[in-house]
């Protein structure tokens, strides 16, 4: 295979912006940026997400087997940079984004996401160096409903500049 052409390939499919976080039952709270997101089902409602297996999301969603979708608003680039890095809980923010608690699940919903969708797990495939967790939306919150298309009201992964790339 040329690793050149798979690379390119696989930068091609598009990818919008989220910030997952998940609780432990100890009330450890991690969240991060990603992009390998996508709806799996409509009934019941169900999304997949790809999740590092050495992270500390990872292990918090095993554990609680439940997560949390924050959408990141177009143009909201500084929440995306934000988790790309351990985010800190200190009080009621985390990585300085300020958060309340999910209504079915109890991991951070951030203040800023224009919505939000609270999963539990129903599944996983651990493949590779990822696991495709599969959340059932138990919940779903919308603070700042778009104007037009709900799909152009996103940050993406390439508006993040040229030079940002995950995947290939």
């Amino acid at each position: 295979m040329n690793a050149d052409a798979k690379k390119t390939a696989l930068r091609m499919i598009p990818y919008g912006l989220y910030v997952l976080t998940a609780a432990g039952k100890d009330g450890r709270m991690t969240a991060a940026t990603v992009n390998w997101v996508t709806q799996a089902s409509f009934t019941p409602p169900l999304v997949a997400i790809g999740v590092k297996a050495d992270s500390q999301s990872h292990g918090l969603i095993e554990e609680s087997k439940e997560f949390v979708l924050n959408i990141i608003a177009k143009g909201d680039n500084p929440v995306a940079f934000a988790f790309f890095k351990p985010a800190a809980v200190d009080g009621n923010t985390i990585g300085g984004e300020p958060f309340t608690l999910g209504t079915e699940v109890k991991a951070p919903v951030l203040d800023k996401a224009p919505a939000h969708i609270e999963c539990r797990v129903v599944d996983a495939v651990k493949r590779g160096d990822h696991t495709l967790f599969v959340g059932e939306v138990v919940e779903a919150g919308v603070k700042t409903p778009p104007a037009g298309r709900a799909d152009e009201a996103i940050c993406w992964l390439k508006d993040l500049g040229e030079k940002i790339y995950y995947g290939g």
